[in-house]
């Protein structure tokens, strides 16, 4: 078990990565590690030979075989979709699959400015020798340009209009001026840029005509069905389980079944037969909060409720995955236990332990 809390996705799965390159036998873009075909395998999973590949994303495959075909252009990827649809997930492993690694990202926020953009300055270096290659500070970037890689860009509308349009020569020229040291920084074969949004942000800081031109656009979308929904979190449930040394308890696919009927009442506005109309909080209910919510779940199931997952160990987490605002979303929450939690029977224990917590 490693003391790392969390790995970078070409290690946890190198196995993985490892075993399709020995049985690819597919034309590779030049840079990349993996063919394309390789890459919808590693994502979708499949076999490679004998060795069984994980799916990392479940959902519409098109959709994947899409963006690997964008990736393999000269146009960079925006996966777009409401909080919570696997965007950072999907870019984390096609990076991984494509170049090999990871790790070249920019968070982006209302603070990040273009020095951690397209480079920065060692001032020390920069006071006692004058602007030199040896000063600059190269940013994720900037190293994926130098070293054919991919480079992620984390929540592009978070930030400045002004900070997003440094990437306009970027993507279109494949260049970054240092005009510093009037020069530039070409980019190697293999360099692309994967950047994420979510719908609920765009307009934060929305993407200039000339930005969007230079993106190929693929939405991932939530869940449709339920069956597929509480695969995906079951599964991911399991592997945060494991990497956090949690018990999983026998009934966690059950629990989760059950709190996944909540949510997407919730998201939707209406009950899943589709009788009764209900009012939707102001948060999104997304997957990724079901897992969150989960995992909070089993800690604190092992820790104070004897190893158990019951409603009395995720009522808490689902009342703060609601109310994201105190006032609106509480009378939400309130009219739902009352019209249809109440009158159910196998949801009693919902009932009563979010009823002690609004």
């Amino acid at each position: 078990m490693s003391d790392t809390l969390r790995r970078p996705a070409e290690i946890t799965y190198a196995a993985e990565i490892e075993a399709l390159k020995a049985v690819d036998d597919h034309p590779k873009p030049q840079g990349w590690v993996l063919s394309p075909q390789s890459v919808i395998t590693y994502v979708m999973g499949g076999k490679a030979g004998s060795v069984e590949i994980s799916a990392k994303y479940v959902g519409n495959r098109r959709l994947i075989e899409t963006a690997v075909a964008t990736l393999a252009t000269d146009r960079a990827l925006l996966l777009l979709g409401v909080p919570g649809t696997a965007k950072s997930w999907v870019s984390e492993h096609l990076a991984a699959a494509i170049s090999g690694n990871s790790t070249l990202v920019i968070q982006c926020t209302a603070g990040t400015d273009e020095n951690q953009v397209r480079y920065g300055w060692n001032y020390a270096q920069l006071l006692a020798h004058g602007p030199s290659r040896e000063a600059l500070v190269p940013t994720p970037l900037f190293r994926a340009m130098e070293s054919g890689k991919l480079c992620r860009l984390e929540e592009l509308t978070r930030m400045g209009s002004d900070v997003q349009d440094t990437l306009i020569t970027v993507l279109s020229e494949k260049m970054l001026p240092i005009p510093e040291l009037n020069d530039a920084v070409f980019a190697n074969r293999g360099f692309n840029v994967i950047a994420t949004a979510n719908d609920r942000d765009k307009g934060v800081n929305e993407l200039s005509a000339a930005l969007k031109r230079r993106f190929n656009v693929v939405v991932l979308p939530l869940p449709d069905d339920m069956d597929e929904e509480i695969a995906i979190v079951t599964k991911r449930v399991g592997e945060m389980a494991n990497s956090l040394d949690l018990p999983a308890p026998k009934n966690v696919a059950e629990e989760v079944t059950r709190l996944l009927s909540i949510f997407r009442e919730l998201r939707s506005g209406e009950t899943l037969d589709g009788k009764t109309t209900l009012k939707k909080p102001s948060g999104n209910l997304s997957t990724a909060e079901a897992i969150a919510v989960t995992v909070g779940g089993l800690s604190h199931a092992a820790y104070f409720n004897k190893g158990t997952l019951s409603a009395y160990s995720l009522a808490p987490n689902v009342i703060g995955a609601v109310l994201k605002d105190p006032v609106q979303d509480k009378v939400v929450l309130e009219e739902y236990l009352e019209t249809v939690l109440k009158k159910r029977r196998d949801y009693s224990d919902y009932y009563q332990a979010l009823t002690e917590l609004v």
